[in-house]
């Protein structure tokens, strides 16, 4: 009889001793879940972090890559220019009709300008190219404006103290008008 309560006993804690360990194994079980979830959220936080140091590089270098564009120094600076029409099929434009303005030659480090100035007060600005010792100028305006104007210039004849070449008008795709354009140097 002692050997059948001995054995019971034992028996008993047996279970007591392996239902404390499934407790334990719940427990660690969980544990390690946490852990897991953990790891995934700091795997991503160190994916976004080198995600961001990519960027951060990237910017750098296309900072130190971006070339400055200038205008070479016989176009760059102020112009006084003339403009006369010489041909138009437009209303707007009479063939003969004159128009002096101050022509500034500049850059916004990252492309070419060129201001439109008429009694101190900006008329318009055209977006440029140097190619080849010639000048293009465009100028087009929005798709809500009312008009839809477009001007292209190609100032072709580059010479020390003066520029000649030709602005072409495009209004609505309907008319077209064309002017010679002079550009001297204003003496100080």
């Amino acid at each position: 009889m002692l050997k059948n309560t001995l054995f019971i006993i034992l028996v008993i804690s047996f279970f007591l001793i392996s239902c404390d360990d499934k407790k334990k194994e719940n427990d660690l079980l969980a544990r390690e879940k946490q852990l897991l979830e953990k790891e995934k959220l700091f795997a991503q936080k160190e994916s976004e972090y080198q995600a961001l140091l990519k960027m951060r590089d990237s910017i750098f270098t296309k900072k130190d890559s971006v070339q400055v564009v200038m205008w070479p120094a016989e176009v760059s600076g102020s112009w006084t220019g003339k403009v006369i029409c010489t041909e138009s099929n437009c209303s707007d434009y009479v063939v003969g009709d004159q128009r002096t303005d101050t022509w500034e030659f500049d850059s916004d480090s990252t492309h070419l300008v060129t201001k439109i100035i008429n009694n101190n007060n900006l008329v318009r600005v055209y977006s440029g190219k140097y190619d080849k010792n010639e000048v293009k100028l465009n100028f087009k305006t929005d798709s809500a404006s009312k008009k839809q104007v477009e001007m292209n210039i190609l100032l072709n004849d580059i010479a020390p103290g003066k520029i000649r070449g030709t602005r072409s008008i495009t209004v609505d795709n309907s008319c077209t008008a064309k002017f010679s354009v002079e550009l001297v140097r204003p003496t100080k």
